[in-house]
């Protein structure tokens, strides 16, 4: 029976992106943190794990981004999870109850146009799931999480209000990593991080490369490297599997431009 871990308590976002993916026939492992599920993964005690790493409201998951960046990985899939948030509290609390939210940061941003609506002080914690959990035992009357339903019902809180995201096409991406690299399906996305010369272009010729090749770019990303200031690490994704032949010659030829480049994973595309 396959292991998946990933980052948070039962009832996390990533939980039920991992039984969408995956089935209900799966042993589920919570962890503290995205290091925790690499880990999990390379030390054997997971066979996969779930990773967030795009919103479509918030934008990009720069931990997870960072990570990938530098942890060895295999990326088996990806999966979109239409992502649709609770305001969670104790029973019988109403929402003139309410002074503090806690949650995950990207919920928190996710559901930014209702909280202040309603004027909360808005508290950063490190699982949506989690943050009903803490409510609940440290019994905070005045407390309030962002979390799924699920987490309501695992924890036995109450549902204030639902469906509280700015955007009701509020959806997140994961990447599935594991072990297994996956053969090319025909419909397949590439993922690569680089670093380019310091040189006028570099970029460009990167680009160019997959241009030249007819390829589509799906993302294109940069992320500041944090002991070289003004440097950055550059996260792009195209259609298409490493071993296509198009693919492999716009790698090739993208690679003579760059200072440090490496192919995160060809996988297959979310239908």
């Amino acid at each position: 029976m396959a292991i998946v871990a990933f980052q948070g308590e039962h009832g996390a976002y990533s939980e039920e992106a991992a039984f969408a993916f995956f089935g209900k026939g799966i042993i589920t492992l919570p962890c503290r943190s995205f290091v925790d599920i690499f880990h999990a993964v390379k030390n054997g005690e997971a066979s996969n794990s779930m990773l967030p790493v795009e919103n479509s409201i918030e934008g990009s998951v720069g931990s997870a981004l960072d990570l990938l960046s530098k942890e060895p990985c295999v990326v088996e899939g990806e999966y979109k999870l239409p992502v649709h948030h609770c305001l969670i509290s104790h029973p019988g609390a109403t929402l003139l109850d309410i002074k503090e939210v806690y949650s995950h940061p990207q919920a928190l941003g996710q559901c930014r146009e209702f909280l202040e609506q309603n004027k909360w002080d808005m508290i950063p914690f490190y699982d949506t799931a989690g943050s009903v959990r803490m409510i609940k035992e440290e019994n905070k009357k005045n407390g309030a999480g962002i979390a799924s339903a699920l987490a309501a019902e695992i924890y036995g809180m109450e549902v204030l209000a639902q469906n509280i995201e700015t955007e009701n096409t509020n959806t997140t991406r994961f990447l599935v990593l594991g072990t297994q690299e996956p053969k090319p399906t025909g419909k397949d996305k590439t993922s690569i991080v680089f670093r380019t010369k310091h040189q006028p272009g570099a970029l460009l010729c990167v680009l160019q490369a997959f241009a030249k090749e007819q390829i589509n770019l799906t993302k294109l990303e940069s992320r500041p490297i944090p002991k070289e200031p003004w440097t950055y690490m550059f996260f792009l994704d195209c259609e298409g599997h490493k071993d296509d032949q198009n693919v492999q010659q716009a790698l090739s030829e993208a690679k003579l431009h760059t200072l440090e480049f490496r192919v995160i994973g060809s996988y297959p595309q979310h239908p």
